[in-house]
């Protein structure tokens, strides 16, 4: 089955997307990636989108153009996706997160949009959406949902191992003697890309090469304001996002400093550099798989190599995910599970009671004819 993964993360700067056509036998599943590819959002839906989340004030009817609109530019970004493999079976769309509800360390909502119907109708196939729900009204957060991959990719290493995304936010995977536990860390590109656009740092929305970061000096003292953020210290499972870390966060904490914009950057990127070494090194990780936006800015990487000199760092890739499409693959995984029947939360990924079958499907042009149900997935080998 050829499965079409789409989604829009917290940098919220484009759409995503992967082809994987998969093959299941005796509960080993191959992917074969077929195609990969990233595509920004158009300008105006991107101002329109960041101008409407949180903590700015929108409507229902802004919420519900947009829902509209990113519906459409995911389709057109699935539609060339799949004609360029020659076709679909299923498609999974994440959407674009716009709100994620956690209280007193609980998650009890989560709102993506980006109407599946429009991909249904333009593409054809199938839709998987909304599927971080089902997994939060079983008590989990929700995410992160990139657990179940990084258990599949991460089963059989010796030792404590663990994936990490650098997202907009950091989420990672550890895996050892002891189980599965994953989490939201903290900020990773998020506050790093909402200054670069504020200050109108780079036309791209981000620090591209660290060449922003580099020009700037680590504010000790902003620094530890930051690292105080109760967030850290609460105990996994927990999630996160730009509810919580944001452009007034940061100007909030970075008022009457009289810093500049390079400085700012710089102590951000540290902030990112020493949330996630902390964690790493709480958990006696020895070896770390990255993946996201982040893995491609040196002063991460290189400060992450430089807090932990005992421990393996490498790119997703060591995995067989390229560290680039690794959440698509997600996505089109998630989609091949729900039509096959087969939960895709792993136990201790979110804090959820029982692993859950994730998702709503929207039928495509003809019947909804769905596959046979599929057990429990014992291995999974992507090429």
């Amino acid at each position: 089955m050829r499965v079409l993964g789409l989604l829009s993360g917290t940098s919220h700067d484009g759409i995503d997307v992967a082809v994987v056509d998969f093959s299941e036998s005796g509960g080993h599943l191959r992917g074969a990636v077929l195609h990969e590819d990233s595509v920004p959002y158009s300008a105006g839906l991107r101002a329109r989108l960041v101008s409407a989340l949180p903590p700015a004030p929108t409507t229902l009817a802004e919420v519900c153009e947009l829902d509209t609109l990113i519906g459409q530019e995911f389709a057109e970004v699935a539609a060339a996706a799949a004609a360029s493999v020659g076709g679909v079976d299923a498609v999974c769309s994440h959407g674009q997160t716009v709100f994620h509800w956690v209280d007193a360390g609980h998650a009890l909502g989560t709102l993506q949009i980006g109407q599946p119907a429009w991909i249904a109708e333009r593409v054809g196939a199938p839709v998987v959406s909304d599927v971080r729900i089902r997994d939060i009204t079983a008590g989990g957060h929700g995410a992160p949902l990139v657990s179940f991959l990084d258990e599949l990719l991460l089963r059989g290493r010796a030792g404590v191992s663990a994936a990490l995304n650098l997202g907009g936010i950091a989420n990672i995977t550890v895996t050892g003697p002891d189980g599965l536990v994953a989490y939201d860390i903290g900020p990773a590109n998020a506050l790093i890309d909402a200054v670069v656009a504020a200050e109108g740092l780079d036309e791209r929305g981000y620090d591209a090469d660290a060449a922003i970061a580099r020009s700037g000096r680590t504010d000790e003292t902003l620094l530890d304001a930051l690292l105080a953020d109760p967030y850290y210290a609460l105990p996994a499972p927990k999630s996160t996002g730009k509810e919580h870390f944001h452009l007034d966060y940061v100007r909030a904490h970075a008022a009457g400093r009289g810093l500049g914009a390079a400085d700012l950057v710089r102590t951000l990127t540290e902030l990112t550099v020493r949330t996630v070494a902390q964690d790493v090194r709480a958990a006696g990780i020895r070896f770390l798989a990255v993946s996201g936006g982040g893995c491609r800015n040196p002063l991460i990487m290189h400060g992450l190599r430089d807090a932990l000199p005992d421990v393996e760092v490498v790119l997703a890739d060591e995995l067989g995910a390229p560290a680039d499409s690794k959440e698509a693959i997600l996505f089109a995984l998630i989609g091949w599970c729900t039509m096959h029947g087969v939960p895709a939360v792993v136990p201790g990924g979110t804090g959820a009671r029982e692993p859950r079958i994730l998702g709503a499907i929207t039928p495509g042009a003809g019947p909804l004819r769905m596959p046979e149900p599929v057990g429990e997935l014992k291995s999974l080998t992507l090429t």
